[in-house]
C-alpha cells in the first residue's frame, strides 16, 4: 500500500510538471510529452493486468491448498480414529470396525510391519505402524503445503 500511495505521489507530481511544460511548450515538446504520458499509462495498465493475474493464480492455489488439507484433514481423522480402535481392543469383527480398516487399509498398508506393535493383556495394542504412518502423512502434507505456498508468492523486485 505504502508503495502504491508514493507511486500515486510521483505521478501525480509528474503529470502536474508536465501540464505546466505543455501550457509553453513547442509542438515537438507537446508531441514528446505526449508520448511519454502515454508510456505512463501503458506501463500502468500493463502493472494492474499483471497484479490481476497473480491475485487470481493466488486465489487457484489457496483453493487447491484448502482441498489439499482436507483430504489430509479426513486421512488424519481415519488414521487417528483406527488407531484409537486398536488402543481400545475393538473386536474385529464389528462392521464399523471393519469399515474403518478397509477404507484407511491404502493409507495403513506401505507402513504395515515397519516396526512391532506392543501388545497388552486383554488385546490392547499400540500399532505403531499407523503412527508412524500419521507422522508420515503430517510431513508429506507440510511439504505439499510449503511447495503451494512457494507457488503462490510472487517475486519482488526493487
Amino acid at each position: 500500500m505504502q508503495h502504491e500511495a508514493v507511486k500515486a505521489e510521483i505521478e501525480g507530481d509528474v503529470n502536474a510538471e508536465i501540464a505546466a511544460h505543455a501550457e509553453g511548450a513547442t509542438p515537438a515538446e507537446a508531441r514528446r510529452e505526449a508520448q511519454i504520458a502515454g508510456e505512463f499509462r501503458s506501463k500502468a495498465v500493463n502493472e494492474v493486468v499483471e497484479t490481476e493475474r497473480e491475485v487470481e493464480r493466488s486465489r487457484t492455489l489457496a483453493r487447491v491448498s484448502q482441498v489439499v488439507d482436507f483430504i489430509f484433514y479426513v486421512i488424519y481423522a481415519l488414521l487417528g480414529l483406527r488407531l484409537l480402535l486398536e488402543l481400545l481392543a475393538a473386536r474385529r469383527s464389528a462392521g464399523f470396525v471393519q469399515f474403518i480398516a478397509s477404507v484407511t487399509d491404502p493409507f495403513y498398508a506401505p507402513f504395515r510391519g515397519i516396526v512391532p506393535s506392543p501388545t497388552a493383556e486383554g488385546g490392547y495394542r499400540l500399532t505403531m505402524p499407523l503412527i508412524i504412518a500419521i507422522i508420515v502423512y503430517l510431513l508429506l502434507h507440510l511439504g505439499i503445503k510449503a511447495l503451494l505456498r512457494m507457488i503462490a508468492h510472487r517475486r519482488t523486485e526493487i
